[in-house]
């Protein structure tokens, strides 16, 4: 029997496949297209400490091999999904990870003590680089100090496994994973969205009600995987890797790079079943090169 399942903080996974924040909803949106209990586990979309509306729309936009958002965090607040959606999601047969978002310190902390609270939530992770939000979110991932501080802030009052997912625009990935490390993180989830922009060159206006969204898709994981292998090897915690990953290709390369498990995002959109046809790929290559334990893939580049 081939071994798929990751340990990772003390979390075990039953395989390093998982979906990306903002791109799955809470779970129940794809019930019905596969089977939810055979991925590792799901990020839920961001909570914050109140409704925020998002942002005015248009907020998507399709790019050469990729998209940019900028939905801007929308989400009714953290009482209504503890009271509301943590009830629908809590017995799904995999792990449920909630992604904690603020535009203040305290907001952060806020939220991070209320998911404490439910049992059937073993980790958060904590955004500090949203590119969509104008206070918050990446403001508090592009310097170290502040990632730090974010961190440590909320270590102080969260319990359990402490994820922190990271902005690649920044001028030294490195720099801010070890910020984050320092400040109490047990693992690193990188990158979220690039910065970027797309225009209307009949109107001459931006598409985008924000003029900048996020950029995600195939278009950046060149980017993302280089950053991956950086931080993996910068750090003494685990790596968690998304960013452009499209099929099982993708993710035995971010695997490779030092990705103890990675999130699948904008193929969501193309494929609401893809996580599962992930594991099967995953599978297959293990089968094919008689690997019996995943594991043997963490980190294996051959760089000499």
């Amino acid at each position: 029997m081939t071994n798929l399942s990751v340990n990772i903080a003390g979390l075990t996974f039953k395989n390093p496949v998982t979906t990306a924040s903002g791109t799955f909803g809470y779970g129940d949106e794809f019930k019905d297209f596969m089977d939810l209990g055979k991925i590792g586990g799901i990020f839920v979309k961001a909570v914050t400490g109140s409704n925020r509306d998002g942002n005015a729309y248009p907020r998507m936009a399709e790019t050469p091999s990729g998209m940019l958002n900028s939905v801007g965090l929308q989400n009714k607040g953290v009482d209504h999904f503890v009271r509301e959606i943590y009830p629908r999601i809590k017995d799904f047969d995999t792990h449920i990870i909630v992604n904690v978002s603020g535009s203040t310190i305290e907001e952060y902390v806020e939220v991070a003590e209320r998911m404490n609270e439910l049992e059937k939530i073993p980790a958060i992770e904590v955004n500090i680089s949203c590119p969509n939000v104008k206070q918050g979110g990446m403001a508090f991932g592009t310097v170290p100090a502040m990632s730090t501080e974010v961190t440590r802030a909320v270590r102080e009052v969260y319990k359990k496994v402490l994820m922190v997912k990271l902005s690649p625009n920044v001028t030294s990935i490195v720099e801010i994973a070890k910020a984050v490390e320092e400040g109490g993180a047990d693992v690193l989830t990188l990158v979220n969205t690039l910065l970027g922009m797309a225009i209307d060159a009949d109107s001459r206006r931006p598409i985008l009600s924000t003029i900048m969204g996020g950029l995600s898709g195939p278009a950046i994981k060149p980017v993302a995987l280089r950053m991956v292998w950086q931080v993996h090897n910068a750090v003494n915690i685990p790596v968690i890797g998304l960013g452009g990953i499209m099929n099982a290709t993708d993710a035995i390369e971010f695997l490779l790079a030092g990705a103890s498990a990675i999130q699948v995002g904008t193929a969501n959109f193309i494929d609401p079943a893809v996580s599962v046809k992930l594991v099967e790929g995953i599978e297959a290559y293990l089968a094919k090169h008689r690997i019996n334990d995943v594991n043997e893939l963490i980190g294996a580049l051959r760089t000499e």
